[in-house]
């Protein structure tokens, strides 16, 4: 079987193989007018949801996405024809996947607490601050100058820094900061992740599933901390003026031009 080398996680040398970077790094960089119309289609389809209810609904949203790509690269490893190397390919494809859908999550949580993320570096280094769990609220603590109190360990609240003002350019370099350190961390993650997902005869999909629910849960833990508390209304951004029609075909016209605008870049 031809071996496909650019779709490999991490290569022999133990890095990660040329463009997969690159890709990990737009998939953190879910556009807002996405998350907008993702929340109006949820606010159509419960209509009269509170905003604990909403975030309820993209929570199971995000779980279910989750688990499914893991499940789903798991169980490739017990298909007739589809070897080792395909899987690792596939593996690839499901990092990436992993931290798009947790990327759509944190930026929707955002919002439903007033935070609108419309600069696409503040947008990756929240993403990769809650992916990173307390070391990324340390990093943004530290790098924002963020008072952050007395004692150790992760601050409640530390996501309200993405909704203050700041000097434009300032985002940037935080998020190139950031950005070292987190490959490092989701590669060595998702790598060891992968080896459950190689298991043949059906045992992968479940190790797979799994491993990517454990992944996703500490996505949520992490984001309800860095936010805290919801409002009791939900932001005026987000309410949903469309028919459920027009707000469905609104996301999927979104979604087809955000994967065009990677492959153009």
């Amino acid at each position: 079987m031809k071996e496909k080398l650019p779709d490999v996680v991490l290569g022999p040398d133990g890095k990660p193989v040329a463009g997969l970077q690159g890709a990990i790094i737009k998939a953190l960089g879910v556009q807002r007018p996405l998350v907008i119309k993702y929340l109006e289609y949820v606010r159509r389809r419960h209509p009269g949801a509170s905003a604990h209810e909403i975030a309820r609904i993209i929570e199971r949203d995000y779980r279910v996405a989750v688990t499914g790509s893991g499940a789903a690269v798991g169980a490739t490893a017990a298909v007739p024809g589809i070897g080792t190397v395909t899987s690792l390919g596939l593996s690839a494809a499901a990092t990436v996947g992993f931290l798009e859908a947790s990327a759509l999550y944190a930026q929707s949580l955002a919002e439903l607490h007033g935070i609108a993320v419309e600069d696409p570096d503040k947008a990756r280094a929240l993403v990769m601050a809650v992916v990173m769990g307390d070391e990324g609220s340390s990093m943004i603590s530290a790098l924002t100058h963020q008072v952050a109190g007395r004692g150790a360990g992760p601050i409640q609240g530390w996501g309200a820094v993405f909704g203050s003002s700041s000097q434009r350019g300032l985002w940037g370099g935080i998020a190139a900061k950031m950005q070292k350190r987190f490959l490092r961390r989701v590669l060595a993650t998702q790598g060891a992740s992968t080896l459950g997902r190689l298991v043949p005869f059906g045992v992968g999909a479940a190790i797979g599933g799994v491993g990517n629910h454990l992944l996703g849960r500490k996505v949520i833990e992490a984001s309800k901390l860095a936010f805290g508390t919801l409002p009791e209304t939900i932001p005026a951004e987000v309410v949903d003026q469309a028919s459920e029609r027009r707000a469905i075909e609104d996301v999927e016209r979104e979604l087809e031009a955000e994967r065009r605008r990677r492959a153009g870049e």
